[in-house]
């Protein structure tokens, strides 16, 4: 009787992430530039972490231990697209933590992303996009002890209790890539991390013509000399702290005196919801600008140039924040005349007037109404008629209590509420190359970087909980991950690129709804449309058959659209040479 085995795994997205990485030139960059030990044997590094990366970005996790069983579950898939001997115990922790130790080399990641930024900026044309620069923190369980990484600090997780690392992020619109990883120590001010990842994201793209978007933190004036040294630009929002609000008010005045006519300022693309009764497109912004002389001191260099800042007003920000204005006067009148209530069982009473208008003053800070509530204090004598007891004379007390009152400043709420929506931005990019409309639009793109944030922490590349108890190993896997966000970022970036060119939108990527179009698809759509390719190899005498899942049309679509080849898929289908 002869026996026959057949052998069936997955093959799913791990193809097409493999076709793309090389794409990107992944493999290659990291082989350049990483040296491993002269005595390893196996995988060379860069094929290494592009299959890595294929099971992060696949299978949305970053934990070491489970690659090892994920590569044993699709050995023959990988052998096929590796041009190297590949061998399960490749991918072990031992070796994936070296991984890592290679990684949170500064020299040599600093090498490997300079690299490949220019690299991708040639390949996918993305010369003169906008740079965004924000940063973020990651919360950890870990003992601080002896670490200088894991610090305690401004919790953005809204975590200040546990110890936390802080990643900075340069990236570059219009999909929001990484250019710059820094990975920081948790207690570092955020303002003096612009300049370092300005730094490195002009080692990739160079000096000279660069718009470089950040929020208030980056308007330190270091950071716009610095900026401005290098022939490149600045937008940021100015804050309102110094002389920002006495200089909101002057350019403010002409516009209420209606001496200042102001620009309407609307989105790049008006839909018919968008529109008004008279079909009209709603602005989105209302704005102009002034000029100032603006100089700064250079170690070696004294700088002089002019600034334009631009005074605009968003209706939607206004709305909110007038909103949220009289959530907190509400919350803290409650929280006020809670602080006295009527006398009563229980109800302990106020005898210290300085204990009451700390907490008073207290609740104003917290809330953010100081100057717009008026609180005024009563001081009320009480008698208190105490009956006889045994031995005790019945007998009346005198005791004193005091009372709040709360009135707002009716003038002091109109001044506030007059100034919201409005913000000053400051930018020395010439109007030539950043009108104030185009400005706006810019920087109401600020999202783009968060949506990165969003995917680093959670979902799918899902940094928090932290798997790695080493800093090394902390710095080398956020550096690993960084180069996986590349790939979430540029597949989207490319395939709603090509829709956009060809005038077409894609159907097929939602469960239950078949024909639902979408011009912005996300990857990881894109990715769940491969979820059903199987590879299988049946072993007869002497003879082997290979079988891959014929593609469907969508999914030769979507790897049209990468610039792939249905070659990836078929191949698997083919012999290959094992030695």
């Amino acid at each position: 009787m002869t026996e026959i085995t057949i052998h069936t795994e997955r093959v799913d997205d791990i193809p097409l992430l493999f076709g793309f990485l090389q794409q990107m030139g992944i493999q290659e960059t990291l082989d350049k530039f990483v040296e491993s030990h002269g005595n390893r044997s196996g995988l060379s590094v860069g094929w290494l972490i592009t299959a890595w990366l294929s099971y992060i970005v696949s299978e949305s996790d970053h934990r070491m231990i489970h690659v090892e069983s994920w590569a044993e579950k699709h050995m023959e898939t990988l052998s096929a697209l590796i041009p190297q001997a590949v061998d399960v115990k490749d991918f072990t922790d031992d070796r994936l933590a070296d991984v890592l130790q290679w990684l949170s080399k500064d020299n040599t990641w600093e090498e490997v992303e300079n690299h490949l930024g220019q690299h991708l900026v040639q390949v996918y044309q993305l010369h003169d996009e906008p740079i965004r620069l924000d940063s973020t923190t990651a919360s950890v369980y870990h003992d601080t002890e002896g670490s200088t990484l894991f610090q305690h600090g401004h919790s953005k997780d809204h975590r200040p209790d546990l110890p936390q690392f802080k990643v900075m992020l340069g990236t570059l619109d219009p999909m929001g890539m990484p250019l710059a990883t820094l990975v920081l120590p948790g207690n570092e001010a955020d303002d003096g991390l612009y300049i370092p990842t300005v730094i490195r994201a002009r080692q990739a793209l160079g000096t000279g013509g660069h718009l470089y978007v950040g929020d208030s933190k980056m308007s330190a004036l270091d950071t716009r000399v610095f900026i401005q040294a290098g022939g490149d630009y600045y937008l940021t929002p100015l804050p309102r702290t110094g002389d920002i609000p006495e200089l909101m008010e002057k350019l403010l005045k002409p516009v209420w005196n209606r001496k200042q006519s102001l620009e309407r300022i609307y989105p790049e693309e008006v839909h018919p919801a968008g529109e008004s009764d008279d079909s009209n497109p709603k602005a989105i912004a209302l704005g102009y600008e002034t000029i100032r002389d603006q100089k700064a001191m250079l170690p070696n260099q004294r700088m002089d140039w002019e600034e334009r800042i631009l005074v605009v007003y968003s209706p939607s920000l206004a709305r909110n924040t007038r909103r949220g204005l009289s959530k907190r006067l509400d919350n803290a009148e409650q929280a006020i005349l809670s602080l006295t209530p009527p006398p009563g069982r229980g109800k302990q009473q106020q005898k210290d007037l300085l204990a009451l208008q700390a907490s008073v003053g207290g609740i104003l800070r917290k809330h953010g109404v100081t100057g717009l509530l008026e609180v005024s204090y009563t001081c009320q004598e009480e008698q208190r008629s105490i009956r006889k007891y045994k031995n005790r004379p019945a007998r009346t007390e005198k005791s004193i209590r005091y009372v709040v009152q709360v009135k707002r400043n009716h003038q002091a709420i109109y001044e506030a509420r007059r100034t919201m929506g409005w913000r000053l931005y400051a930018t020395n990019a010439p109007v030539q190359k950043l009108p104030l409309s185009k400005a706006v639009r810019v920087f109401r793109k600020a999202p783009l970087i968060e949506r990165n944030f969003a995917r680093l922490k959670g979902h799918p590349l899902g940094i928090h909980p932290l798997y790695v108890r080493r800093q090394d190993h902390t710095q080398g896997l956020v550096r690993l991950l960084s180069l996986a966000l590349r790939v979430l970022t540029l597949v989207e970036h490319v395939a709603r690129k090509n829709l956009k060119s060809a005038g077409e939108k894609l159907s097929g990527l939602y469960a239950g709804n078949p024909n639902r179009q979408t011009a912005t698809p996300t990857t990881e759509r894109l990715l769940e449309a491969f979820g059903s390719i199987h590879l299988n190899i049946v072993q007869l005498p002497g003879h082997t058959i290979r079988h891959v899942t014929p593609l469907s049309i969508l999914q030769k679509h979507v790897l049209s659209l990468l610039g792939l080849s249905p070659v990836i898929y078929e191949s698997l289908g083919l012999p290959f040479d094992t030695s």
